[in-house]
């Protein structure tokens, strides 16, 4: 085992985009676990577009990370020592121990999950916060019947993917948002979307109102801005728009650009809702075991885009807010 701990703790609340200098990079101890914890050794870090709302200070959903802290991510990786009967030396186990090579965790935090079954980070993706999302806000939220029109913007991200799939599924026209010709290729021709939208190269609202010509049951919202706008101008009676996260909009200096279509939903009696999966922690048994029998089945597919070492985090977070990521983003250590 190293005898050293690297690991990015949180110095500066970032402005605008997230700078190397926002954060220590130092190395530590490796922690002893005390009873009840366990000692994990990362192998994978999940970067999440909410990671950079957790570094604001403010009301949230999630404390913010505090200056000084390790910076708080999904991790997945594997247990070299227990003191705690729930787990034994070369358990593999999923949790939030943040972006440092080892840790001391309370064992009623983690789950173990069976690296036979699905690679490991297939647990931090579609296994994952990322999947739970897209299953609870898609289905309990967005509540689709089928032959209903879903529209997902982020369609190739580590979200938008499973909704579009899901809405599959349970018979619905799914029609993805994406940035650039490679990705909207991907998730028509590979995720089995009815249709994508490039907004790099297309007028959203002109290609929406052409892809669905009768309008939008659920929009599934991952982005915010201009794209929101777009289609709620699009939107049917009773129409749903589940309000997922604003990735457009989490590294602006100036305040958040709301929605001016907003009179639409009042036109269309239609409903605006936030949600946030940890909301739906007690069923994510229910999920999992969902979305692990449709991708045995061959019936749900994922992409990871993985990048090689610990070092590489600030950078590699900057990604997913430059639109550069494809698929769900990790860092292998």
């Amino acid at each position: 085992m190293s005898t050293g701990n690297r690991q990015f703790t949180l110095v500066a609340r970032p402005q605008g985009m997230v700078k190397r200098s926002d954060f220590a990079f130092a190395e530590a101890a490796v922690p002893e676990p005390k009873d009840g914890e366990v000692l994990v050794k990362t192998r994978y870090i999940s970067l999440d577009p909410a990671m950079r709302g957790w570094m604001n200070e403010g009301k949230s959903y999630i404390r913010p990370v505090a200056l000084g802290e390790v910076m708080r991510a999904g991790t997945a990786g594997e247990v070299l020592s227990s003191r705690s009967p729930a787990f034994t030396a070369g358990d593999q186990v999923v949790g939030t121990w943040g972006v440092q090579d080892y840790a001391a965790v309370a064992a009623e935090s983690l789950s173990k999950v069976d690296a036979k079954l699905a690679p490991l980070p297939k647990y931090l993706g579609v296994l994952g916060m990322p999947g739970l999302t897209a299953y609870f806000g898609l289905l309990e939220v967005g509540l689709p019947k089928a032959g209903e029109v879903v529209v997902v913007s982020g369609a190739s991200g580590a979200v938008g993917q499973v909704v579009g799939q899901i809405a599959k599924l349970k018979g619905c026209t799914a029609i993805g948002i994406a940035g650039g010709a490679d990705k909207c290729e991907y998730v028509v021709k590979e995720l089995g979307f009815d249709a994508c939208i490039d907004y790099k190269a297309q007028d959203v609202k002109k290609a929406l109102r052409e892809a669905a010509p009768k309008g939008v049951d659920v929009y599934f919202d991952n982005v915010g801005g201009d794209i929101l706008d777009a289609v709620l101008t699009q939107i049917r009676m009773k129409a749903r728009i589940v309000i997922c996260g604003a990735i457009s909009q989490y590294n602006n200096t100036t305040p958040v650009k709301g929605p001016s279509n907003y009179m639409s939903l009042l036109v269309n009696r239609a409903r605006m809702e936030g949600m946030v999966v940890f909301d739906w922690a007690p069923r994510y048994g229910e999920g999992i075991q969902a979305m692990a029998g449709w991708m045995a089945e061959g019936k749900l597919k994922s992409r990871e885009d993985i990048v090689e070492g610990l070092e590489t985090f600030p950078e590699t977070l900057n990604k997913l807010f430059s639109g550069e990521n494809f698929g769900k983003l990790l860092i292998k250590v």
